[in-house]
């Protein structure tokens, strides 16, 4: 059996649309989806480590769906990354909501993630458009004239 980080390395090496920043990426929005997003608990979920398996009730309590997953990738980009979010995420390989769902894939077929039996790929796909979705929203507030 491979340790996770050889897993990884032959992942980088198979795959190489993605850069290892974009697998992080992933690890760190699920984390904000568990502490940020309180609807996303209870509903792909989890990370787990080789010591630290988790029973079946732990995995459904920690369940985030695929959309949600896209929306937490969405607000944890702009508070990492702010105006810039869609260029980081750009530079690391990802344009698009279904490269979430590719990542995601890509760490459940080297089991450094779980899905449910409800979780498809293709949950994904075209959640929200990047070109709309890392734009800044501006408000223009007229000057008082005096």
């Amino acid at each position: 059996m491979k340790s996770p980080l050889q897993a990884m390395r032959d992942l980088l090496a198979e795959d190489t649309r993605y850069k290892i920043e974009a697998y992080q990426f992933i690890r760190e929005s699920l984390q904000f989806a568990h502490e940020n997003m309180p609807e996303a608990t209870d509903v792909l979920h989890g990370e787990f480590g080789d010591d630290d398996l988790e029973t079946d009730e732990q995995v459904a309590a920690r369940h985030v769906t695929g959309q949600q997953l896209c929306e937490s990738c969405r607000q944890y980009a702009l508070q990492q990354y702010g105006y810039l979010a869609k260029m980081v995420l750009a530079n690391w390989g990802i344009h698009r909501t279904g490269d979430f769902g590719d990542l995601v894939y890509n760490l459940i077929r080297i089991e450094q993630m779980r899905k449910s039996e409800t979780d498809r790929r293709e949950d994904f796909d075209d959640v929200y458009s990047f070109e709309d979705a890392f734009e800044p929203e501006f408000e223009f507030i007229p000057k008082d004239e005096d």
